[in-house]
């Protein structure tokens, strides 16, 4: 027989070998333990085994993070690594590395013996080539077939990642149209902070963990799983208010509307000894004493706020003065007023008279940045101009009221041009003038009395330079005189409690919250009336 029938009967031999073997062994028989190995490797698959692939909750964030975020992919790739190293490594140790070099060498594949006779090893030579080739198609088509299934696994893994990274992309978007669309901004409201709060730190109910990132994301999408086990919802439409808050920035307490309803705020502004402190416990008892007469709704922010209330109306009561404002920059004092379906978190800030002094120390003042109207108390008591028009005996009873060391035109002008240069928008801002001290201003004879129109009045007793200043610098500007004094203690008056609150309600009415009809209609807007020239006689207090 020449060469070449050797070499056909020899391929011939390897043929009748490698086929079968290859399809109906190799193939089959790799191909399982590539799928079984890649199944093993998710494991594992016992409840409540410990699962050494998911890493330690780390110190930034005290939850796992959500399986298709990092996971889930892990899983793809050491899967997709195991398939392929199993099939090559029985590839390569077994049926190259021992079946198919036991029969070169003439000894059995599985045991090693040698073959009987030199008919027996010759046949065992030839098998092996045929081994060697059906095991190594066998491999490939497994690869094959492998790598198909691995990438239509690829394919449901992308779909299975879309949905869950989607929602949370979805849910991301639909909190923050819908603060946008309702005009939530929270900030702050501590002394010292002030800061925007894009995200509050909420803890767990259960172990008090703080979770700084408890939102739609790599954490999960509808939910954060906590490192003790508890479920914590992501977004302020599921309920995330009912978790405790408090400021990234500070660390201090939050309220718990402070992300889900639109913040209002309101600085009072004026000078030492104007009345600020009183005029806002007038503000607060006037939107209570609203809220019993009307749909108006009002509740204290947070204990702190009820707390502080409490002991200003208790001096009040007992002294009749309020405490000169102490510190530095002020706590907001919170309120969540609501009418209708609508509500607003009202932030009141009550500074230092000193700190409104002149330019730079309204600089520091950074909760101006947020302003959202601003309650200029004017003390019209202090300006040197009206000073000068009292009688002796007029000059006598201002004395006696503690008028402000500054007057309410020269505070105006310590403000404005740092109130544009901290929000940019100063022109968009409506301001509301309190003329304060309005039981002592109907006292005095050698004043007009204030009527109906407090900005002609204004003009008239000489700060017509602040009423066109406002005019032109502000949004808007309204003006009403109040005393405080017939507002708060004992013996308080309801009505002069409602007219205290009218500036607020009006702020907040600009803000989209329906307490336009609560407000006296402005005089200015229409045909003004006869000028009133009833008095408030409450001789017997005095007005800080």
């Amino acid at each position: 027989m020449s060469s070449w029938g050797l070499v056909v009967v020899a391929l011939w031999a390897v043929g009748l070998v490698a086929v079968p073997l290859c399809v109906f062994y190799t193939l089959w028989h790799l191909l399982s333990l590539s799928l079984v190995g890649a199944a093993q490797v998710l494991g594992p698959w016992r409840t409540g085994a410990p699962d050494r692939r998911i890493p330690l909750v780390g110190t930034g964030e005290p939850a796992q993070r959500a399986y298709w975020s990092r996971q889930m992919w892990s899983d793809a790739g050491a899967a997709t690594r195991s398939s392929y190293w199993i099939i090559w490594h029985r590839l390569t140790q077994q049926w190259v590395g021992h079946y198919a070099k036991n029969l070169y060498r003439g000894r059995r594949p599985a045991t090693g013996r040698l073959g009987e006779n030199g008919f027996t090893r010759l046949v065992m030579r030839l098998v092996a080539t045929g081994t060697a080739v059906g095991a190594g198609l066998g491999a490939l088509i497994a690869a094959l077939v492998v790598s198909t299934v691995l990438c239509v696994f690829a394919a449901l893994l992308g779909v299975a990642w879309l949905l869950p990274a989607g929602t949370a992309l979805v849910l991301r978007g639909v909190e923050r149209g819908w603060r946008l669309a309702r005009g939530i901004r929270m900030k702050c409201p501590y002394p010292g902070c002030y800061l925007p709060v894009p995200l509050a730190v909420h803890h767990c109910p259960q172990c008090k963990a703080a979770h700084r990132e408890l939102r739609p994301g790599r954490y999960g999408a509808l939910w954060h799983a906590c490192s003790c086990g508890q479920r914590l919802v992501t977004t302020s439409l599921a309920g995330r208010a009912k978790l405790t808050a408090r400021c990234p920035h500070c660390d201090q307490l939050l309220p718990a509307a402070v992300g889900t309803t639109r913040v209002v705020h309101l600085p009072l502004v004026g000078g030492t000894s104007s009345g600020k402190t009183m005029l806002m416990a007038a503000v607060v008892a006037g939107l209570q004493s609203w809220s019993h007469r009307s749909a108006l709704t009002v509740e204290f922010a947070s204990d702190d706020d009820r707390r502080d209330s409490g002991t200003l109306n208790q001096q009040l009561t007992q002294t009749g003065w309020a405490m000169k404002t102490q510190g530095g920059q002020p706590r907001a004092f919170m309120l969540q007023i609501g009418h209708g379906r609508r509500r607003r978190l009202l932030y009141l800030y009550d500074p230092m008279g000193e700190s409104l002094r002149d330019a730079g120390a309204v600089r520091e003042q950074n909760y101006l940045a947020h302003a959202d109207g601003v309650i200029l108390v004017a003390d019209v008591l202090a300006e040197p101009q009206v000073r000068r028009a009292l009688g002796s005996d007029d000059a006598a009873r201002v004395n006696a009221a503690s008028p402000s060391d500054q007057g309410p035109f020269d505070t105006y002008q310590g403000l404005a041009g740092e109130l544009a240069a901290l929000t940019g928008r100063r022109r968009r801002i409506p301001v509301a003038t309190v003329v304060t001290k309005r039981d002592v201003l109907d006292q005095l004879a050698s004043l007009p009395v204030p009527g109906a129109r407090i900005d002609d009045w204004l003009t008239e007793v000489g700060l017509g330079a602040l009423v066109r200043s406002l005019g032109h610098d502000f949004g808007a500007a309204r003006y009403w005189a109040v005393s405080a004094h017939a507002a708060t203690g004992a013996g308080a008056l309801e009505s002069e409690q409602r007219r205290a609150a009218e500036p607020v309600l009006w702020m907040l009415g600009r803000s989209g919250l329906r307490t336009g009809a609560l407000v006296a209609e402005d005089p200015a807007a229409g045909v003004p009336g006869p000028r009133s020239a009833t008095r408030v006689n409450i001789a017997s207090k005095k007005e800080s």
